[in-house]
Parts: structure tokens; C-alpha cells; sequence
């Protein structure tokens, strides 16, 4: 059957690079494996697509580098509040940040009062109201709750999203001596991308990359790890986690796009169950694919002396940059 057309904005080719910085942190943010990351941008490629966005670290890399320059973008996202903010900030930034300043500033007078109080009266209360109707959010994710959600994000203990089983916000309170709330500037540079640059930001679950990928183009895949450990999952922040069966699943996207003659470069634990969809699995290697072992920093720990230097998987279809 014929793919679907992507239903993109209609603002032009992406605007030329602004340095911009996540405005989020996002557990398994790729920050740090920026540069691991790098030996793997395909030479050229058609549109660039992003199913697991998080706080869209190779995004912006791949922005400030000039590499999606006249490409159409589109990323993706199932967590409903991940989008809405992202979209708040494209929409509605003067708001963003007049309302994160009031908070740094209340933060600044007591942040264990501020920080317990924005999170149980404030955010879980008025998520509850937003979401009692069952409607998608997109564009009407207010901004004070995008702000409000910024704020634990930065405040929060490592920088989580996680819902208990009632669906409130519960992460607690980080460690922080003086963490940034509120910074003006990226925020207006990363709408200005958003905004000027022809880029997509949806709400949809990762498969329906396979309806609008073309051959050449480039897809990142970033889902939740699969655990190394049972005590090492910290993928619940969609209720229902990212359970094995989501990883098969994702494989045989990931298979299916290669097959399509798309690049596609996906990053992962080095669980067993991950080496065994992957690295030794005759389908993947088949089409071409390779797991290549990188050593990243693992800070998602609630014991500290658990976190440093992990191996983790980026399995891809593009050949390294520094072969031979």
C-alpha cells in the first residue's frame, strides 16, 4: 500500500543553525553520546525523523551543525506531556518564561516548599482537569503547566518524568544548589527553531515512522532502555513502561525501514535481550545492520556509586565514519 503523505507544517526549509541546547533533561538524554553519535550521520540524507524526542539532544546537534538545512524534520513522541510542552514552547515562550521566573523565584525563598507544592497542588491537579476529558492535548497544553513541568524537570530528582500508578507525577525533589529554572535565551532560540524551520512536533507512537519514511532519509531511534537489571528499569514514564514485546516490535520497524533503503541508527542497553534482537540475530544482519559497543555515562542511579561508565548499544545501518 502507498505510504501516507507527511502531514507537515508548511513553514519552508529549516532555517539556518542557531546554537540552541535541550531545554529538557530526559533520562538516557544523549547529550554525552553527542559525539559517539557523530560517526554515524549519514553523508546526505532526505527528511530526518526523531520517534522517541525526549529532550531532543541529536536534534539540535544535527541543527547546530547544518546538517538539516532544507529538510523537512518531524518528531515524535507518546508522552503526551513531553509534546505539549515542546509545543508550548514553539507557541506560547513569552508565557513559558514569564511563568518559570515566577517560579525560580518562589524556588529561590524555599525550593523543598516550592517544589512539593508545584508538584501536588499545581501540576498533578491541573494534568488531572486537562486530561479528564480524554482528548488529545497537542496545541493546548497550557503554557503554565509546560512551565510548571519545566520547573520539576529541572528541579527533580535526575531529571525524570515518572507517573505512579494513578497516573500524578511522583519523582522527588533533586539535589540541586542552585539548578537553572529559567533560561530566557534558549528558550526563545529553540522557538525560533521550531517555528521558523518547516520542523513537525507530534504526538504518535513510534510506528507510524514506517508510513511517511522514504527511501534516504534518516531515522533516530532513542526508546527506553531495556533494563541491565530488574532494578534498573526507569522506563515508566508512559504508563505501562516499554516492555519486550515494544522492543520486538520496534526491531521489526527498524528492520522493515532498513529493507525500505532508509538509514536508520538506534541507541540501547546491551542487555541480553537487546543483543539477541540485534547484534545476534540473523534478520538484522541480514539487512545490514551492525551493533557497535560505545562507553557512555550511566547518571540514573539512585545509588550513586551504581552510576559511571557503561557500554551501550548504537545499532545502525550506516557504516562508521572512522572504518578503516
Amino acid at each position: 500500500s502507498a505510504r501516507r503523505q507527511i502531514p507537515l507544517s508548511t513553514q519552508g526549509p529549516i532555517a539556518k543553525s542557531v546554537a540552541v541546547r535541550p531545554f529538557l533533561k530526559w533520562a538516557g538524554g544523549k547529550r554525552q553520546l553527542l559525539p559517539q553519535l557523530a560517526r554515524f550521520h549519514p553523508p546526505e540524507f532526505g527528511n530526518y525523523f526523531e520517534p522517541f524526542l525526549g529532550s531532543g539532544a541529536l536534534f539540535f546537534d544535527l541543527h547546530g551543525r547544518g546538517r538539516l538545512s532544507g529538510r523537512r524534520v518531524v518528531l515524535i513522541d507518546d508522552n503526551t506531556d513531553l509534546i505539549g510542552c515542546w509545543l508550548a514552547v514553539r507557541n506560547d515562550t513569552e508565557k513559558v518564561i514569564r511563568a518559570l521566573r515566577r517560579l525560580s523565584n518562589a524556588h529561590r525563598i524555599d525550593p523543598h516548599a516550592c517544589y512539593y507544592r508545584v508538584r501536588d497542588q499545581r501540576f498533578n491537579t491541573a494534568r488531572q482537569r486537562l486530561f479528564a476529558d480524554s482528548v488529545r492535548v497537542d496545541g493546548d497544553y497550557p503554557a503554565g503547566l509546560a512551565a510548571m513541568l519545566i520547573y520539576l524537570n529541572r528541579t527533580g530528582f535526575n531529571g525524570l518524568f515518572r507517573l505512579n500508578s494513578k497516573g500524578g507525577f511522583n519523582v522527588p525533589l533533586g539535589r540541586y544548589t542552585n539548578p537553572q529554572i529559567c533560561d530566557a535565551k534558549n528558550l526563545r532560540q529553540v522557538s525560533s527553531v521550531l517555528v521558523r524551520s518547516g520542523v513537525d512536533v507530534r504526538e504518535s507512537k513510534f510506528e507510524a515512522v514506517s508510513e511517511w519514511a522514504a527511501p534516504g532519509d534518516f531515522i533516530y531511534f532513542d526508546p527506553p532502555y531495556a533494563p541491565l537489571s530488574p532494578s534498573s528499569s526507569f522506563t515508566s514514564y508512559l504508563p505501562g513502561g516499554f516492555p519486550m514485546a515494544a522492543q520486538r516490535n520496534l526491531q521489526q520497524v527498524v528492520i522493515e525501514l532498513v529493507r525500505r533503503g532508509c538509514y536508520v541508527l538506534l541507541s540501547n542497553s546491551t542487555a541480553s535481550e537487546i543483543t539477541s534482537l540485534y547484534a545476534d540475530n540473523v534478520q538484522a544482519r541480514a539487512v545490514g545492520l551492525r551493533a557497535y559497543r560505545v562507553q557512555a555515562r550511566r547518571a540514573i542511579n539512585a545509588n550513586a556509586r551504581a552510576r559511571g561508565t557503561v557500554e551501550e548499544y548504537l545499532i545502525t545501518n550506516i557504516p562508521p565514519q572512522d572504518a578503516g
